[in-house]
């Protein structure tokens, strides 16, 4: 078997070939093109296994080179990093520290999704982000208001009607009537494409089934529901719930020396997107769900609010998690709890 270390970049991929008893068989530098690796791949001694580090271009070189490689693996960055720090860094250092670390079996290796639900969770992702560009032009269209000092109804104003009542009356200087115009012809634009991607996944046959066991949770929509589907891939992979709810983010480092046990704040290790999702769930699904909001009062007693809503995101990870594994609807009451 030989071992091959890449370090991933955007432009090339720095290689690095050893066999079992550490023999440095080949090294150096390719262009990260599909050309390239064709070429490379024709060079390459079999049967082979290789390790790559999680970045932002390791998935499509990941997909590319897996039909051919015997096993292939994804290294998870802060770990890899904390293992192999050294003075001397470089793309052939990290090159060969891979291969290395793969060929002792010590490589600290991360999941990698299916491609199917990367293709579906770059959609729901993409969509995120027309939500967030449509919070802001509304947040500007509000900022050109009040700097000109006209006077509006916040609640009211991005309302269709109210809002085009508003731009043509007198109040409304005339130098910022066409600007009013772009920014709600953008909103509505941004607006209509989010929907349309929330259809799409929502008729997902991958995901249908499965999102609509999720909707059946009091207190999940939608968003929730596609988003835990999405991010979390394969459910198989959490062995307890602490391990999901340490993956969302909703857990505290711990700092623990000569008998001293410190709690930090919530972890940065982990998944921003599902971690937002969550907690901003949290904050409303007392109101569907009383089981819930007993947890929110008990939790509120102890702490602040903020403590509070992550008790609340922690017990809906344990209710998305014992739906997903059971394959069936959520149940109320104590049999639910008991499942969570």
């Amino acid at each position: 078997m030989y071992y091959i270390g890449l370090d991933v970049h955007k432009k090339t991929i720095s290689y690095c070939t050893k066999r079992v008893d550490g023999e440095l068989r080949g090294e150096g530098t390719i262009d990260a093109t599909h050309l390239a690796l064709d070429n490379w791949l024709a060079g390459v001694p079999q049967p082979w296994t290789a390790a790559m580090e999680a970045t932002i271009f390791t998935g499509w070189i990941y997909d590319y080179l897996k039909p051919h490689a015997a096993v292939l693996k994804v290294a998870h960055p802060a770990m890899l990093r904390a293992i192999a720090a050294a003075k001397k860094k470089n793309d052939q250092v990290d090159a060969r520290m891979i291969a290395d670390l793969l060929r002792c079996n010590l490589l600290p290796e991360c999941y990698m999704a299916p491609s199917e639900f990367r293709e579906r969770r770059r959609t729901l992702r993409y969509r995120n982000l027309l939500v967030r560009q449509s919070v802001q032009m509304k947040n500007r269209i509000s900022g050109m208001l009040m700097e000109t000092g006209v006077v509006y109804n916040k609640q009211k104003l991005h309302q269709k009607r109210y809002f085009s009542e508003l731009r043509d009356s007198a109040e409304v200087p005339a130098c910022i009537r066409p600007l009013l115009k772009v920014g709600r012809e953008t909103v509505e634009q941004v607006d209509r494409t989010g929907r349309a991607l929330m259809r799409t996944l929502e008729r997902d046959p991958l995901l249908h089934a499965r999102v609509e066991r999720l909707l059946t949770i009091p207190g999940i929509g939608p968003v929730t529901a596609l988003t835990w589907a999405l991010e979390t891939g394969e459910v198989s992979r959490f062995s307890s719930v602490k391990d999901a709810v340490s993956y969302c983010g909703l857990c505290s480092a711990e700092r623990s020396s000569a008998g001293v046990q410190k709690r930090m704040p919530i972890s940065k290790q982990r998944n921003k997107h599902l971690q937002t999702v969550l907690i901003e769930a949290a904050k409303l699904a007392p109101r569907w769900n009383p089981d819930l909001a007993l947890v929110h009062e008990k939790a509120l007693e102890k702490g602040n609010r903020n403590r509070a809503t992550l008790a609340v995101a922690r017990k809906l990870v344990a209710y998305l998690l014992a739906v997903d594994r059971r394959e069936k609807p959520f149940r109320s009451g104590k049999e639910s709890v008991e499942a969570a």
